[in-house]
């Protein structure tokens, strides 16, 4: 047994740039204190078995990935039950603080383990550093989620290649951007590149959503554009719709899934962007409106890239913040770190949901002024002072109404 005081770092979920800048800022402002810095391969996954794979962390390691992609702790998102818990690990190792480093889901299982430590009486703290690109943790309005800004930066200036392509092609894509729930990214991008439409799953706040209305907004855009002599365009949308839809609908849509062992769809092992466009085709086929479309899937690519300039900034703060935060003894928290770098705690039971225990998710402020302007100034679409013209497109107008669609007040 090392009697060394211990800090032990995981990370959960998916990738999100910062992440090495994290674990590097936090290792090194703990072993400037003369604490050993144990890195957990595998999070959750590895944590309670007989035997961990750790990474020693000193000095030089922490220094030389602080501002690399990806994550040199490798992740997992599993989730143990609470009859695996154990204290083992932690006294074995003189662990005095667990740094957790992911979405909702890392958050609410620090939450449980936190819970269960307590009450065995095994003295440690836990702080989780709020990490993913979805931007959907309940953070003060205003303050992002690390990772966020990059990868909405790296999917700009990818998108903006595709709408130079659409516009010099004279063709439209169908673009789908990740986004678990929430449609904070795919607004972000598609605000960014100001596509004609953008669609997330917050819109829908005033009508069902369904892929047909998803379709005909998609559409809406195409035939505005056309009235105004633009053959090309983008449409954005955020694979957080396939939150809200049933098994039933999305099946519907002919495409060939695998299905889990549960029966549900794998939407994971397709392409949303070749969903939507072949939805979109079937439709513009059926109205007899000839235009072409490409699918762009945008995910992946954007989670793994080194940290931009304000995340290098961001995640150095919020690991610093790790230890300023277990020095002032707090526990059962989540740093923040706002525009002024002011570090500040934000206690997880007072996020979770009373019933399932769960770290809440933030969506987009759809009534704000933010979305509203880009949406009802920055985007094109047809509204009733448009069925006339549309008319020598489409034979029913009315059916692509924006806000017919939506059921939005004009």
């Amino acid at each position: 047994m090392n009697h060394k005081p211990a800090v032990v770092i995981l990370c959960g979920g998916g990738p999100a740039p910062g992440m090495n800048t994290v674990i590097s800022a936090v290792s090194k402002s703990f072993l400037n204190d003369g604490y050993r810095v144990i890195g957990l391969h595998e999070g959750y996954k590895n944590l309670f078995k007989p035997e961990q794979e750790i990474q020693e962390i000193d000095f030089e390691y922490a220094d030389r990935i602080f501002n690399r992609g990806g994550s040199n702790l490798r992740m997992s998102r599993y989730k143990p039950k609470n009859e695996e818990f154990k204290p083992d690990f932690f006294v074995k190792n003189n662990i005095k603080l667990l740094v957790t480093i992911g979405g909702d889901d890392t958050a609410s299982t620090a939450n449980r383990i936190s819970k269960y430590l307590a009450e065995h009486n095994v003295k440690i703290q836990n702080i989780h550093v709020p990490k993913t690109i979805d931007n959907d943790l309940p953070l003060p309005e205003g303050i992002s989620t690390f990772g966020y800004q990059s990868a909405k930066d790296e999917g700009v200036r990818i998108g903006t290649a595709v709408y130079e392509d659409a516009r010099t092609s004279d063709q439209w894509f169908i673009m789908a951007a990740m986004g678990r729930e929430a449609g904070h990214l795919t607004f972000g991008i598609g605000a960014g590149c100001h596509y004609p439409m953008i669609v997330i799953p917050e819109m829908f706040n005033k009508s069902e959503i369904s892929l047909d209305k998803i379709v005909r907004l998609v559409i809406s855009s195409i035939l505005k554009r056309r009235l105004i002599g633009v053959p090309y365009g983008v449409g954005i949308i955020s694979e957080g719709v396939f939150h809200s839809l049933s098994d039933e609908e999305i099946k519907s849509t002919g495409i060939q899934f695998t299905y889990d062992a549960h029966g549900h769809p794998e939407l994971g092992t397709v392409s949303k962007a070749h969903i939507f466009n072949v939805l979109v085709q079937n439709k513009l086929k059926s109205i007899e409106f000839d235009v072409k479309t490409r699918p762009v899937e945008l995910g992946y690519e954007l989670r793994c890239i080194p940290p931009k300039a304000f995340d290098l900034m961001y995640c150095n703060l919020l690991g610093i913040g790790v230890k300023m935060l277990f020095d002032q003894g707090h526990t059962g928290c989540m740093v923040t770190s706002n525009e002024r770098g002011d570090v500040k705690p934000l206690q997880l039971k007072d996020m979770e949901d009373p019933k399932t225990g769960k770290i809440g998710t933030r969506m987009v402020n759809i009534d704000g002024s933010k979305a509203q302007i880009v949406m009802r100034r920055g985007m094109h679409f047809i509204t009733s002072d448009d069925y006339e013209a549309a008319k020598q497109y489409v034979a029913n107008p009315e059916e692509f109404d924006f806000f017919k669609i939506l059921n939005w007040e004009k």
